[in-house]
């Protein structure tokens, strides 16, 4: 899960350097209260990120279905939507070996294991279809990377699917939105918050 208020490590690398030290918080989401466990070279260490938060407080959760946290981190959009929607089956794809780790660390705690699981994007079949896909995106990794994973996982989408996600205004939010409709992929914005977009990408 991207950075949109603060960066140490490269938390989109697959093996992160730093020592891996934990570190544990809870959160409210949807109305339910989970525990994280974070840890040092995953993004937003021992805290709910300032654009997670936009995007809980301006949508509701979504009706049953297959779901993909793109970018999953330590799983809190994931497991949100699994706990949230008793019927969801939640994939959470990363290549933070870390982040990977501790998503599934976190959804055995909370009792979400059978129905939420993180692993890397070559491990998710490739036949596998969305009803929706969930995401704080790594805006940080650079435009053509974000622009070429976008690509990847939005073909993904069954059809009438969408994709949400929340991106920071003064990190290309509204450029973002225009160039996915160039690009054939209708975009909306469904909210605005404290400097966040939250979008909306429809599959016809």
């Amino acid at each position: 899960m991207p950075d949109q208020d603060d960066t140490t490590e490269h938390y989109f690398s697959a093996d992160p350097s730093v020592p891996f030290e934990r570190e544990s918080f809870t959160a409210q989401l949807w109305g339910s209260t989970i525990s994280f466990d974070t840890g040092s070279g995953v993004f937003s260490r021992g805290h709910l990120d300032h654009a997670t938060a936009v995007l809980f407080r301006e949508l509701e959760p979504p009706a049953q279905g297959q779901f993909l946290d793109l970018g999953c981190g330590y799983g809190v959009i994931g497991l949100a939507l699994a706990r949230a929607v008793p019927l969801a089956n939640v994939t959470g794809v990363d290549v933070n070996e870390r982040a990977l780790l501790l998503a599934n660390d976190n959804a055995r705690t909370a009792g979400l294991d059978s129905r939420f699981v993180a692993c890397t994007p070559e491990q998710v079949p490739g036949n596998q279809v969305f009803d929706e896909i969930w995401s704080n995106p790594p805006i940080r990794i650079g435009k053509a990377a974000l622009h070429e994973l976008l690509l990847t996982w939005l073909p993904r989408l069954a059809p009438g699917g969408r994709m949400v996600m929340v991106v920071g205004k003064n990190l290309g939010a509204d450029s973002l939105q225009r160039w996915l409709g160039e690009e054939g992929w209708p975009t909306e914005r469904l909210a605005s918050h404290k400097g966040f977009r939250v979008l909306e990408t429809r599959r016809g």
